[in-house]
């Protein structure tokens, strides 16, 4: 019985262009991830007269973040590359800048303001590359991830308001 070639990618993208948008979404699901990791810990750490509220947000934050990450990872593999998915890795990529120590409530929502922005900036960076290149489930992708980023940046921006 022969054995069958995998036959190789072609639903419209060129080679060039799914290695720059799997470039660029390498970045978001790194930025992505960290920022997960840093909201999942301020959750179980977070103190104060708002840690009801801070505790409740961040865990809806995390949460939503978790799936991100899998549909990320997942267009990433749709487009014939492996995603990254070490520590390691996500260092190299990520913008993100870790948490020096374990800051205070006002100052874990502002680490979490410039983490939402973050990846809201890296996913509109890339954009005119998915665009460009005619991948709409990409752009879909990105478009969601800006929406969700900069409603929460501003969401926590709000609770910092007087």
């Amino acid at each position: 019985m022969a054995v069958s070639k995998v036959p190789t990618i072609d639903f419209g993208i060129s080679a060039d262009d799914r290695q720059r948008i799997v470039d660029g979404l390498s970045h978001l699901l790194a930025d992505t991830y960290t920022l997960y990791l840093k909201t999942h810990n301020f959750h179980w750490n977070v103190t104060g007269p708002m840690f009801q509220t801070l505790h409740q947000l961040f865990m809806a934050f995390y949460t939503e973040q978790w799936t991100a990450v899998d549909l990320i990872a997942e267009r990433i593999r749709a487009m014939g590359a492996p995603a990254p998915g070490s520590y390691e890795a996500f260092a190299k990529l990520t913008s993100i800048k870790p948490s020096p120590g374990l800051p205070k409530a006002r100052e874990m929502m502002i680490e979490l303001i410039e983490g939402q922005e973050c990846v809201a900036r890296t996913a509109r960076n890339m954009f005119d590359i998915a665009a460009q290149a005619n991948d709409q489930p990409t752009c879909d992708l990105l478009t969601q991830r800006m929406q969700i980023h900069e409603k929460n940046a501003w969401m926590l921006r709000s609770l910092l308001e007087d």
